[in-house]
């Protein structure tokens, strides 16, 4: 059996993952991390197929494109990290949801540094992971809302990997991406926790929009620090030596 139905102190019908269950969650982030830096593979090879069409220098980016363990070992920190971040709450409300010490930032930087492919493939991971952490399970599409698409958004990051200011951007749009399904499932599945006198998209909005936002504010401080932008360029460039 992949999970037990228990009841949580709001009397509500929960699913918490068993040992098999769990098991088959931890192979599953493995999964995903391989596939993100084999899609970063992709990326790079379809790049420098493009660089030698159009003549110009060869994009060393990805060094020579090749799976190395380094990319590897970067992604599953990442996740690692950015799931030890989340559980440093500078606020949490008492019905779910915490602003955390730049979790969402650092489960970006993937996206930024490998692509499209991979951001999404750490994103989904790193939504494994939380899902394995800390449960919280009361439909099995408010699973798939909650922890796969809304922390795989995350991964949007990489649609500005090679533009100029491409963190800062990746991060709104990843941040942003996961504002719209935490927002859809507020509505979908929490609509009755809605505070006295609101319409239940107007409260999700807010409530979810509250902590996310909070959190995305701090982080784009830090993003525009200089010091942090140097610091980001060279993890950056060593991830790409191959």
């Amino acid at each position: 059996m992949l999970y037990n139905v228990v009841v949580n102190d709001w009397g509500e019908t929960t699913y918490v993952p068993t040992a098999l269950g769990n098991g088959l969650l931890a192979a599953a982030i493995a999964v995903l991390l391989v596939a993100a830096v084999a899609l970063a593979r992709l990326q790079a090879k379809r790049e420098k197929k493009t660089d030698a069409k159009s003549e110009r220098p060869e994009n060393s980016r990805y060094g020579s494109g090749k799976l190395t363990v380094r990319q590897l070992v970067f992604c599953a920190m990442a996740v690692a990290l950015a799931t030890v971040l989340s559980n440093i709450k500078l606020f949490h409300f008492p019905t779910g949801g915490s602003i955390t010490l730049l979790s969402m930032l650092i489960a970006c930087l993937p996206g930024y540094f490998f692509g499209l492919g991979a951001g999404l493939m750490t994103g989904l991971a790193y939504g494994v992971l939380q899902l394995l952490m800390d449960p919280y399970v009361l439909y099995p599409m408010q699973l798939v809302m909650d922890y796969l698409l809304a922390f795989g958004a995350l991964g949007l990051s990489g649609l500005f990997s090679n533009t100029k200011n491409g963190l800062l951007k990746g991060y709104l749009v990843g941040v942003l991406g996961r504002y719209v399904f935490t927002v859809a499932s507020g509505c979908i599945f929490f609509a009755s926790y809605a505070w006295e006198g609101w319409s239940v998209l107007p409260y999700s909005m807010v409530y979810n929009g509250i902590y996310i936002f909070a959190e995305a504010s701090v982080s784009i401080v830090v993003i525009l620090l200089e010091p942090v932008k140097a610091a980001i360029g060279r993890i950056r460039r060593l991830t790409m030596e191959a």
